[in-house]
């Protein structure tokens, strides 16, 4: 028979060697897929922080510059309402009859507007 042979104590340490070796060589296998799996994916997740960081920017630079557009438009409205208030307010200090005037006209006109809008209309 074999070296192997169970009944034979160094055949058993032979079997048990080998079983041994088996598995060193199993588990350095294992490892050694696991760390190029491992590297595989960090290369991967390298390559893709590379590829969506000028995005990123991009899109951040583009939300800031139009956060500060929209900060610079209001504030151009405010300083257009102050002068428009600035200037009616002394338009009236300086003309007082002539601004009741318009302010009459204006407000019967619109109720004029109103009552042509609020008409049944009449078909024929």
């Amino acid at each position: 028979m074999s070296d192997l042979n169970i009944a034979n104590p160094s055949g058993a340490q032979a079997i048990a060697d080998k079983a041994s070796t088996s598995v060193d060589c199993a588990i350095r296998s294992t490892q050694r897929v696991t760390n190029d799996a491992f590297d595989g994916i960090s290369e991967g997740v390298q390559t893709l922080r590379q590829q969506v960081a000028p995005a990123l920017d991009r899109a951040n630079d583009m939300a800031q510059r139009g956060v500060n557009s929209v900060r610079d438009s209001a504030q151009q409205m405010r300083d257009r309402a102050m002068r428009a208030s600035d200037t009616t307010v002394s338009y009236i200090k300086d003309e007082p009859v002539k601004a009741m005037l318009i302010a009459a006209a204006t407000g019967a006109g619109l109720m004029a507007l109103l009552r042509l809008l609020a008409r049944p209309s009449q078909r024929v």
